[in-house]
């Protein structure tokens, strides 16, 4: 669904040639993955454009919500849910680690009140860790990464894989992407970055796991354009953009 970083830089002041291109795939909106089985759909992260990708995309149904970690580029859209618990009259189960949801009810500390005021958003948290759990007939696989020292969950569904934000895949981790046909990868930008990978480093990952096809996210303005950055991409690599839809 959404395949760019704010990075910290407002978009409104940004003059870069990327922000200014006329390629649709050089508009980025935070980060995020809607997956649709044949019985569940599941959403990885839930940044703060997350209002706008559900209506863009009219999602009309949405079973839980996987929290790779609670940064606010990949939390600050959780206020949004209140639309679907409306709708199925139940609070929307979030699946986050022990300590993200603790950074959740800080930072949504008004849904977790005692007092019951009507229309908050409603959610049940759930633990996540790297055992492996199901949603519905749905089976999720955490994926345990680094984000510099921080640890953060990436998921594998069936043959797809989506990890964002690090810069270190352990070897237990490596052993559950073995057979992945679909990967996708995070990297900010071709320079070293401290917590994330760059561009070497994500393509280096993404042959080293040898997917079917691997696609790149979490693309910062800095990273430059679609069209130039593809042309130094290995042919079963691609950078991901907003709007990108996979067929398993």
């Amino acid at each position: 669904m959404g395949s760019g970083t704010s990075q910290g830089v407002p978009v409104v002041a940004c003059d870069c040639s990327v922000c200014r291109s006329d390629n649709p795939k050089d508009t980025r909106l935070r980060s995020s993955v809607l997956i649709e089985t044949e019985s569940e759909t599941l959403l990885i992260d839930a940044g703060p454009d997350f209002r706008y990708q559900m209506l863009r995309k009219q999602v009309k149904k949405l079973d839980a919500i996987l929290i790779t970690h609670a940064h606010r580029d990949h939390i600050a859209g959780l206020d949004d849910v209140r639309s679907f618990n409306f709708i199925y009259r139940r609070p929307m189960d979030v699946f986050a680690s022990r300590k993200d949801q603790n950074e959740i009810k800080r930072e949504f500390s008004y849904a977790f009140s005692e007092n019951d005021y009507p229309g908050l958003p409603q959610y049940n948290l759930k633990d996540l860790d790297e055992q492996g759990f199901y949603v519905g007939k749905t089976y999720v696989q955490p994926l345990s990464v680094l984000h510099h020292k921080m640890e953060v969950f990436g998921f594998r569904i069936d043959d797809f894989a989506y990890i964002t934000d690090t810069n270190y895949i352990p070897g237990r981790t490596l052993a559950l992407l073995d057979g992945v046909k679909f990967m996708v990868v995070s990297a900010v930008r071709k320079e070293p970055h401290p917590s994330h990978y760059n561009l070497e480093q994500a393509v280096e990952v993404l042959k080293f796991i040898h997917p079917k096809t691997g696609y790149i996210t979490h693309l910062s303005h800095l990273m430059g354009k679609h069209e130039e950055v593809e042309k130094l991409l290995p042919a079963n690599i691609r950078l991901a953009w907003d709007g990108l839809e996979l067929v398993l």
